[in-house]
């Protein structure tokens, strides 16, 4: 996928068409990791590459959860978890998660005629607001879009205080581009 968004024909296929960018942009952020530098913190918090696709991967599964009216979803009792990759997983673990939470959401949304659909807002977790009845699957939609973004940003801050990777070099490796006077494409820094 290149650096833009196809041209979009409908409002479903420039949903998800944006969605699926900044999914796209979140895993470039990832490529030519080790697994140390995807654990790695890089300031006071914990925030690591690796934590930030497996919180977004419990994230698709979240919401995609609450679109089916799932007993539990939306939940608050593995937020602070979702965040780090404990012992026994692997970026490669979160990402195989995250691209089937992907498809799952894709399912799902793809199934849904009328993106006007009501959701109903959970009142299991703090961040949903008590005073709304329910969304709409196109709120949901937009609701990713966003939350996607902000942490593939948060993701490039990360990977750039990891090993000085930026996201343009890193999708030019990652699709092959060639090197330009004014783009080289990410390779690692020799040892």
């Amino acid at each position: 996928m290149p650096g833009q968004v196809p041209p979009v024909t409908d409002e479903r296929d420039g949903l998800t068409g944006y969605l699926a960018q900044q999914r796209y942009v979140l895993r470039l952020t990832t490529f030519g990791l080790t697994e140390e530098q995807a654990r790695t913190p890089v300031g006071p918090s914990a925030l690591s590459v690796g934590g930030l696709v497996k919180h977004l991967a419990s994230v698709e599964e979240s919401w995609t959860g609450i679109v089916q009216q799932q007993a539990g979803a939306g939940s608050s009792d593995r937020y602070e978890s979702d965040f780090r990759l404990t012992d026994d997983e692997t970026l490669a673990d979160a990402l195989a998660r995250y691209d089937a939470a992907a498809r799952a959401t894709d399912v799902v949304i793809a199934s849904i005629d009328d993106l006007d659909q009501p959701v109903p807002v959970p009142r299991d977790a703090p961040w949903f607001p008590a005073d709304v009845d329910a969304w709409s699957v196109r709120w949901v939609l937009l609701h990713l879009i966003t939350e996607t973004a902000r942490h593939a940003g948060h993701a490039d801050i990360v990977r750039e205080l990891v090993d000085g990777a930026t996201a343009f070099p890193l999708m030019a490796a990652a699709e092959g581009w060639p090197a330009t006077a004014w783009l080289q494409p990410w390779a690692p820094k020799a040892s």
